[in-house]
Parts: C-alpha cells; sequence; structure tokens
C-alpha cells in the first residue's frame, strides 16, 4: 500500500467519526470485501440496515467512504467504497488541543481493543475451525534494543511487507482464500 492510499488524519472529528466499533468494523467490511451496499454490510455485521445507513453517511462526513455510483443497478440502490485504503494518525499531532488528544488516545485505544479482540475470537474459536488452519496461525513477539529510528525503520519495513501480501495480485487458482487478520506493535516497555 503506497503512501498515497494511507491517509494521514489530522482532523479530530475525522478521528472520531472513525472511533465507532461499528465505524470501524464498516471500514474494515470495506476493506476486506470491497463496495458495498447498505444491506449488503447489515448482513455481514448483524446490524439493521437504518443504523448503516446511519453510520455511513457520517463516515462519508468525514470524508472516509464515498458513494460509488458506478456499481448501482439504479437509481434506489445506494454502494458504498472506501476513499483510501487506509489511514493513520499520530497522537502528538493533536497535543496543542486537550480535547483533541483525549480523541486520538480514545482512538488509538478502540484500535487496540478491535485489535485484541479479533485475536481473543481466533483462540475461542472451536477446534474444528482452528484445524483447518493448521500451522498457518501464528503470534510472534520478541525484545529487542532499538534507537527511535531503528524502530521507525523496523516499522516501515514491516509495514511494507504487509502492503506486498495484502495488495498482491490474488492467484486465480481455485483455492478458498480467508481474510486474514494480522497486527504487530512495536513500542518501548520494560519487561
Amino acid at each position: 500500500m503506497d503512501d498515497q492510499e494511507v491517509r494521514q488524519i489530522t482532523d479530530s472529528r475525522v478521528l472520531a467519526a472513525l472511533s465507532h466499533p461499528l465505524r470501524r468494523r464498516l471500514m474494515d467490511a470495506l476493506k476486506v470485501d470491497g463496495p458495498a451496499t447498505v444491506g449488503m454490510l447489515a448482513e455481514r455485521t448483524d446490524q439493521a440496515p437504518a443504523n448503516i445507513s446511519h453510520h455511513m453517511k457520517v463516515l462519508a462526513a468525514g470524508d472516509l467512504v464515498t458513494e460509488a455510483p458506478e456499481l448501482a443497478r439504479d437509481r434506489r440502490e445506494r454502494w458504498w467504497k472506501l476513499v483510501t485504503r487506509g489511514v493513520r494518525w499520530n497522537n502528538h499531532d493533536f497535543d496543542a488541543d486537550p480535547a483533541a488528544r483525549a480523541v486520538a488516545d480514545a482512538a488509538t485505544s478502540l484500535n487496540l481493543d478491535r485489535q485484541v479482540a479479533l485475536a481473543r475470537a481466533w483462540h475461542a474459536a472451536d477446534e474444528t475451525t482452528q484445524a483447518a488452519w493448521g500451522d498457518g496461525p501464528f503470534s510472534a513477539d520478541r525484545w529487542l534494543r532499538l534507537t527511535p529510528d531503528e524502530l521507525a525503520e523496523l516499522g516501515t519495513e514491516l509495514t511494507d511487507l504487509l502492503a506486498r501480501w495484502a495488495d498482491r495480485a490474488v492467484p486465480d487458482d481455485g483455492r478458498d482464500r480467508q481474510p486474514v487478520f494480522l497486527f504487530a506493535h512495536g513500542i518501548p516497555a520494560r519487561p
């Protein structure tokens, strides 16, 4: 994923729009499955279409999603797509305004909660589901000694590797490929 496909969020109102668990799921659904109608998103998230419609309007107001009229079969059908494939923010961009910083901190916390919840859901899955994936699922962690610049370099390398896999042309070999969530955090910490 090149930098043109990743939006750097510096407006706390946009970050607030993104910082809702259902809106985050909706953006994930659009990222994984591509453009969709409100009805399709309602089915994928087990939500009422009216609720999905409201949240899509909030995301659209933040320029996070946009309508895709070219996909509609008639005037009543409304399709939605992501404006960019990814978003990022730096909490320090919001330091000048305590309220904006609180929004950024909440967004970061929600993001981490979502990531951990997906990992916990996998580990809670039944044995048959887990067995179907064999040795594929993994967890890895390491303690490293790095400078801030080295950590930034490592982060860029990992992000580039993930982008390479995410943006690859999916082989047309008839094999079933399911969505896989992968996340990594590199943070200063003490054992």
